[in-house]
Protein backbone atom coordinates (compact mmCIF):
# COMPACT_ATOMS: atom_id res chain seq x y z
CA UNK A 1 0.00 0.00 0.00
CA UNK A 2 1.34 3.43 -0.91
CA UNK A 3 2.01 6.13 1.63
CA UNK A 4 -0.82 8.07 -0.03
CA UNK A 5 -3.43 5.66 1.34
CA UNK A 6 -2.05 5.61 4.87
CA UNK A 7 -4.12 8.72 5.52
CA UNK A 8 -7.26 6.77 4.60
CA UNK A 9 -6.68 3.86 6.96
CA UNK A 10 -9.13 3.45 9.88
CA UNK A 11 -6.71 3.09 12.79
CA UNK A 12 -9.16 2.97 15.70
CA UNK A 13 -11.86 0.30 15.96
CA UNK A 14 -15.20 2.08 15.45
CA UNK A 15 -18.11 1.07 17.67
CA UNK A 16 -20.82 -0.67 15.68
CA UNK A 17 -23.71 -2.72 17.06
CA UNK A 18 -25.01 -5.18 14.44
CA UNK A 19 -28.75 -5.33 13.88
CA UNK A 20 -28.83 -8.63 11.97
CA UNK A 21 -26.37 -10.52 9.77
CA UNK A 22 -25.11 -7.48 7.83
CA UNK A 23 -21.48 -8.02 8.91
CA UNK A 24 -21.38 -11.61 7.62
CA UNK A 25 -23.13 -10.63 4.40
CA UNK A 26 -20.77 -7.74 3.74
CA UNK A 27 -17.75 -9.97 4.39
CA UNK A 28 -19.08 -12.45 1.82
CA UNK A 29 -19.62 -9.64 -0.69
CA UNK A 30 -16.10 -8.36 -0.12
CA UNK A 31 -14.64 -11.86 -0.52
CA UNK A 32 -16.33 -12.00 -3.93
CA UNK A 33 -15.39 -8.32 -4.57
CA UNK A 34 -19.02 -7.48 -5.24
CA UNK A 35 -20.03 -3.81 -5.20
CA UNK A 36 -22.48 -3.13 -2.36
CA UNK A 37 -25.33 -0.65 -1.99
CA UNK A 38 -26.49 0.39 1.50
CA UNK A 39 -30.07 1.66 1.69
CA UNK A 40 -31.60 3.33 4.71
CA UNK A 41 -32.73 6.58 6.35
CA UNK A 42 -30.44 9.41 7.35
CA UNK A 43 -28.36 8.83 10.46
CA UNK A 44 -29.17 5.14 10.94
CA UNK A 45 -25.55 3.92 10.89
CA UNK A 46 -24.69 3.27 7.23
CA UNK A 47 -21.48 5.29 7.25
CA UNK A 48 -20.43 3.90 10.64
CA UNK A 49 -21.00 0.40 9.29
CA UNK A 50 -18.71 1.00 6.29
CA UNK A 51 -16.05 2.46 8.59
CA UNK A 52 -16.33 -0.57 10.87
CA UNK A 53 -16.05 -3.00 7.95
CA UNK A 54 -13.01 -1.20 6.54
CA UNK A 55 -11.34 -1.57 9.94
CA UNK A 56 -12.37 -5.22 10.24
CA UNK A 57 -11.15 -6.05 6.73
CA UNK A 58 -7.99 -3.98 7.22
CA UNK A 59 -8.58 -1.90 4.11
CA UNK A 60 -8.18 1.86 3.64
CA UNK A 61 -11.49 3.70 3.25
CA UNK A 62 -11.80 6.50 0.70
CA UNK A 63 -15.07 8.35 1.35
CA UNK A 64 -16.75 10.78 -1.06
CA UNK A 65 -19.69 12.93 0.06
CA UNK A 66 -21.69 13.16 -3.16
CA UNK A 67 -23.40 16.37 -4.25
CA UNK A 68 -25.14 17.71 -7.33
CA UNK A 69 -22.14 19.82 -8.35
CA UNK A 70 -19.75 16.87 -8.40
CA UNK A 71 -18.37 16.10 -11.86
CA UNK A 72 -16.90 12.93 -13.29
CA UNK A 73 -13.48 14.58 -13.07
CA UNK A 74 -13.99 15.06 -9.33
CA UNK A 75 -14.28 11.28 -9.03
CA UNK A 76 -11.80 10.14 -11.65
CA UNK A 77 -9.12 12.84 -11.69
CA UNK A 78 -7.78 15.68 -13.81
CA UNK A 79 -4.65 17.31 -15.15
CA UNK A 80 -3.33 20.16 -13.01
CA UNK A 81 -1.39 23.11 -14.37
CA UNK A 82 1.95 23.64 -12.65
CA UNK A 83 4.91 25.94 -13.37
CA UNK A 84 6.75 23.10 -15.12
CA UNK A 85 3.77 21.90 -17.15
CA UNK A 86 0.84 19.62 -16.32
CA UNK A 87 0.49 16.83 -13.79
CA UNK A 88 -2.22 14.18 -13.54
CA UNK A 89 -3.93 13.88 -10.15
CA UNK A 90 -6.05 10.80 -9.41
CA UNK A 91 -9.54 11.44 -8.07
CA UNK A 92 -10.79 9.46 -5.04
CA UNK A 93 -12.40 6.70 -7.11
CA UNK A 94 -9.22 6.23 -9.16
CA UNK A 95 -7.05 6.38 -6.05
CA UNK A 96 -9.06 3.61 -4.38
CA UNK A 97 -9.18 1.45 -7.50
CA UNK A 98 -5.47 1.85 -8.20
CA UNK A 99 -4.27 1.02 -4.68
CA UNK A 100 -6.89 -1.40 -3.33
CA UNK A 101 -9.05 0.64 -0.95
CA UNK A 102 -12.77 0.52 -0.29
CA UNK A 103 -14.33 3.52 -2.04
CA UNK A 104 -17.50 4.73 -0.33
CA UNK A 105 -19.79 7.09 -2.25
CA UNK A 106 -22.05 8.52 0.45
CA UNK A 107 -25.58 9.57 -0.63
CA UNK A 108 -24.76 8.76 -4.24
CA UNK A 109 -28.23 9.79 -5.40
CA UNK A 110 -27.23 13.41 -4.78
CA UNK A 111 -24.75 13.20 -7.67
CA UNK A 112 -25.84 13.73 -11.25
CA UNK A 113 -26.52 10.56 -13.21
CA UNK A 114 -24.02 11.55 -15.90
CA UNK A 115 -21.39 11.62 -13.15
CA UNK A 116 -22.15 8.29 -11.50
CA UNK A 117 -22.08 6.32 -14.77
CA UNK A 118 -18.27 6.56 -14.74
CA UNK A 119 -18.23 3.87 -12.05
CA UNK A 120 -20.12 1.33 -14.18
CA UNK A 121 -17.05 -0.44 -15.64
CA UNK A 122 -15.79 -1.00 -12.08
CA UNK A 123 -18.99 -2.75 -11.03
CA UNK A 124 -19.06 -5.72 -13.39
CA UNK A 125 -16.67 -8.45 -14.54
CA UNK A 126 -14.35 -5.90 -16.17
CA UNK A 127 -13.35 -4.09 -12.96
CA UNK A 128 -11.73 -1.37 -15.03
CA UNK A 129 -11.81 2.41 -15.03
CA UNK A 130 -11.15 4.19 -18.34
CA UNK A 131 -9.17 7.39 -17.77
CA UNK A 132 -9.98 8.94 -21.14
CA UNK A 133 -8.16 12.23 -20.59
CA UNK A 134 -5.01 10.35 -19.63
CA UNK A 135 -5.34 7.60 -22.21
CA UNK A 136 -5.16 4.88 -19.54
CA UNK A 137 -7.33 1.87 -18.86
CA UNK A 138 -6.94 1.26 -15.14
CA UNK A 139 -7.49 -2.29 -13.94
CA UNK A 140 -8.74 -2.27 -10.36
CA UNK A 141 -6.48 -3.60 -7.64
CA UNK A 142 -7.57 -7.07 -6.43
CA UNK A 143 -8.51 -5.62 -3.00
CA UNK A 144 -10.66 -2.77 -4.36
CA UNK A 145 -14.36 -2.62 -3.53
CA UNK A 146 -17.00 -0.01 -4.33
CA UNK A 147 -19.73 0.80 -1.78
CA UNK A 148 -22.52 3.33 -2.24
CA UNK A 149 -25.30 4.51 0.06
CA UNK A 150 -28.51 6.45 -0.31
CA UNK A 151 -31.73 7.26 1.47
CA UNK A 152 -34.75 5.73 -0.33
CA UNK A 153 -36.99 8.19 1.53
CA UNK A 154 -35.73 10.99 -0.71
CA UNK A 155 -36.42 9.25 -4.00
CA UNK A 156 -38.09 11.32 -6.69
CA UNK A 157 -38.37 11.32 -10.44
CA UNK A 158 -35.54 13.82 -10.56
CA UNK A 159 -33.34 12.16 -7.91
CA UNK A 160 -33.03 8.43 -8.04
CA UNK A 161 -30.56 5.81 -9.18
CA UNK A 162 -30.81 4.63 -12.75
CA UNK A 163 -31.90 1.00 -13.12
CA UNK A 164 -28.65 0.31 -14.94
CA UNK A 165 -26.78 1.50 -11.85
CA UNK A 166 -28.96 -0.27 -9.27
CA UNK A 167 -28.55 -3.65 -10.91
CA UNK A 168 -24.78 -3.51 -10.63
CA UNK A 169 -24.85 -3.76 -6.83
CA UNK A 170 -25.70 -6.24 -4.14
CA UNK A 171 -27.78 -4.41 -1.52
CA UNK A 172 -28.24 -4.28 2.24
CA UNK A 173 -31.20 -2.59 3.90
CA UNK A 174 -30.66 -0.53 7.04
CA UNK A 175 -33.11 1.02 9.45
CA UNK A 176 -33.05 2.51 12.92
CA UNK A 177 -32.25 -0.14 15.53
CA UNK A 178 -34.95 -1.65 17.72
CA UNK A 179 -35.57 0.46 20.82
CA UNK A 180 -33.48 -1.53 23.31
CA UNK A 181 -30.47 -1.72 21.00
CA UNK A 182 -30.77 1.94 20.04
CA UNK A 183 -30.82 2.94 23.72
CA UNK A 184 -27.69 0.84 24.30
CA UNK A 185 -25.97 2.52 21.36
CA UNK A 186 -26.84 6.03 22.58
CA UNK A 187 -25.70 5.21 26.12
CA UNK A 188 -22.47 3.66 24.83
CA UNK A 189 -21.70 6.57 22.50
CA UNK A 190 -22.47 9.35 24.97
CA UNK A 191 -21.96 7.98 28.48
CA UNK A 192 -25.44 8.95 29.67
CA UNK A 193 -27.53 6.53 31.73
CA UNK A 194 -29.30 3.79 29.78
CA UNK A 195 -32.66 4.83 31.25
CA UNK A 196 -32.21 8.37 29.94
CA UNK A 197 -31.09 7.03 26.57
CA UNK A 198 -34.24 4.89 26.46
CA UNK A 199 -36.30 8.04 27.05
CA UNK A 200 -34.62 9.78 24.13
CA UNK A 201 -35.41 6.75 21.96
CA UNK A 202 -39.08 6.97 22.98
CA UNK A 203 -39.21 10.58 21.82
CA UNK A 204 -37.54 9.60 18.55
CA UNK A 205 -40.15 6.87 18.04
CA UNK A 206 -42.92 9.45 18.41
CA UNK A 207 -41.25 11.67 15.79
CA UNK A 208 -40.74 8.78 13.39
CA UNK A 209 -44.47 8.06 13.47
CA UNK A 210 -44.98 11.54 12.02
CA UNK A 211 -42.99 10.74 8.89
CA UNK A 212 -45.24 11.48 5.96
CA UNK A 213 -47.57 13.46 8.24
CA UNK A 214 -45.66 16.72 8.38
CA UNK A 215 -42.13 15.34 8.67
CA UNK A 216 -39.96 14.23 5.76
CA UNK A 217 -37.70 12.27 8.10
CA UNK A 218 -37.82 11.25 11.75
CA UNK A 219 -35.24 11.83 14.47
CA UNK A 220 -32.15 9.81 13.60
CA UNK A 221 -29.91 7.79 15.89
CA UNK A 222 -27.21 10.36 15.13
CA UNK A 223 -29.36 13.16 16.55
CA UNK A 224 -30.03 11.10 19.69
CA UNK A 225 -26.28 10.82 20.16
CA UNK A 226 -25.96 14.59 19.72
CA UNK A 227 -28.58 15.13 22.41
CA UNK A 228 -26.78 12.75 24.75
CA UNK A 229 -23.49 14.55 24.15
CA UNK A 230 -25.08 17.89 25.00
CA UNK A 231 -26.52 16.41 28.19
CA UNK A 232 -23.06 15.18 29.12
CA UNK A 233 -21.85 18.77 28.72
CA UNK A 234 -24.31 19.90 31.36
CA UNK A 235 -27.13 21.10 29.11
CA UNK A 236 -30.57 20.40 30.53
CA UNK A 237 -32.41 17.44 29.02
CA UNK A 238 -35.17 19.63 27.61
CA UNK A 239 -32.81 22.13 26.00
CA UNK A 240 -30.59 19.37 24.65
CA UNK A 241 -33.58 17.64 23.06
CA UNK A 242 -34.87 20.85 21.52
CA UNK A 243 -31.45 21.75 20.12
CA UNK A 244 -30.48 18.31 18.80
CA UNK A 245 -33.77 16.52 18.14
CA UNK A 246 -36.48 19.07 17.34
CA UNK A 247 -35.01 22.14 15.67
CA UNK A 248 -32.90 20.26 13.10
CA UNK A 249 -35.80 18.30 11.61
CA UNK A 250 -38.61 20.88 11.32
CA UNK A 251 -39.48 24.57 11.28
CA UNK A 252 -43.21 23.87 11.58
CA UNK A 253 -44.45 25.42 14.84
CA UNK A 254 -47.21 22.85 15.38
CA UNK A 255 -44.91 19.87 14.90
CA UNK A 256 -42.29 21.44 17.14
CA UNK A 257 -44.93 21.87 19.84
CA UNK A 258 -46.05 18.25 19.44
CA UNK A 259 -42.50 16.99 19.81
CA UNK A 260 -41.81 19.22 22.81
CA UNK A 261 -44.93 17.84 24.49
CA UNK A 262 -43.57 14.34 23.87
CA UNK A 263 -40.26 15.36 25.45
CA UNK A 264 -42.04 16.72 28.52
CA UNK A 265 -44.24 13.63 28.80
CA UNK A 266 -41.40 11.11 28.47
CA UNK A 267 -38.48 12.88 30.11
CA UNK A 268 -40.03 15.22 32.67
Amino acid sequence: MTATLNDWRVTTRPYYAPQADEITLFEAAYAARLPVMLKGPTGCGKSRFVEYMAYKLDRPLVTVACNEDMTAADLVGRFLLEPGGTRWQDGPLTLAARHGAICYLDEVVEARQDTTVVMHPLTDHRRTLPLDKKGELLRAHPDFQLVISYNPGYQSLMKDLKTSTRQRFAALDFDYPVAELEADIVARETGIATALAAGLVQVAAAARRLKGHGLDEGISTRLLVYAGQLIRQGVSVRHACRMAMVRPITDDADIRETLEHAIDAVLA
